[in-house]
């Protein structure tokens, strides 16, 4: 799943807390393949789940649901389990691997659950570890913006266009660049 720019080599890895942190729930075994395992010297297969693929972090991001699609359907096959489970956080790939999952028959079901926040808003991931404390602080403005949404929302606006606006202004003033859509 790891793109042209993205190394492999410098993602954060939390083995030893996250086994931790499985055992206390009583989880008394894991699969934690080598790469070299997953992807031999003559590894040449990729699976691509279309259309959920193209927009959004697709866009920005050509390769990395492809990679998603792939790894998650090695393991799926590999591991043969009844459910897998993955984050409203990663939103996008949630909708890969379902699509992917109807549409090669692949007997699992996924299990879509809430995110895990910091105390801050931001949503748990290892990938946090590559923030500064500045770039921390902004990211969790984000939170704080879909906040915003949702209170405009149960307010009663309902104009797309008028919430969208109050986001911007809200991001602005946090200067966080939106990318255009």
């Amino acid at each position: 799943q790891f793109g042209p720019q993205e190394d492999l080599a410098q993602y954060p890895r939390t083995l030893e807390q996250d086994l931790r942190q499985l055992a206390a729930v009583g989880c008394w075994l894991v699969f934690t393949p080598p790469a070299a395992e997953m992807y031999g010297p003559d590894f040449d297969t990729s699976v691509e789940v279309a259309a959920a693929s193209r927009s959004w972090e697709g866009a920005a991001r050509p390769t990395h649901f492809c990679g998603v699609a792939t790894v998650v359907l090695k393991l799926l096959n590999i591991v043969a389990a009844d459910r897998a489970y993955f984050g409203h956080k990663d939103y996008q790939q949630s909708l890969v691997v379902q699509q992917l999952v109807r549409d090669l028959n692949v007997p699992v079901e996924i299990c879509v659950e809430p995110t895990v926040r910091e105390a801050d808003g931001l949503a748990m991931s290892s990938r946090n570890a590559y923030l500064t404390g500045a770039a921390r602080r902004q990211a969790a403005q984000l939170w704080q913006a879909l906040q915003l949404a949702e209170q405009l929302y149960v307010g009663g606006e309902t104009r797309a266009a008028v919430i969208r606006d109050r986001l911007h202004q809200f991001l602005a003033a946090a200067e966080i660049e939106v990318e255009p859509s």
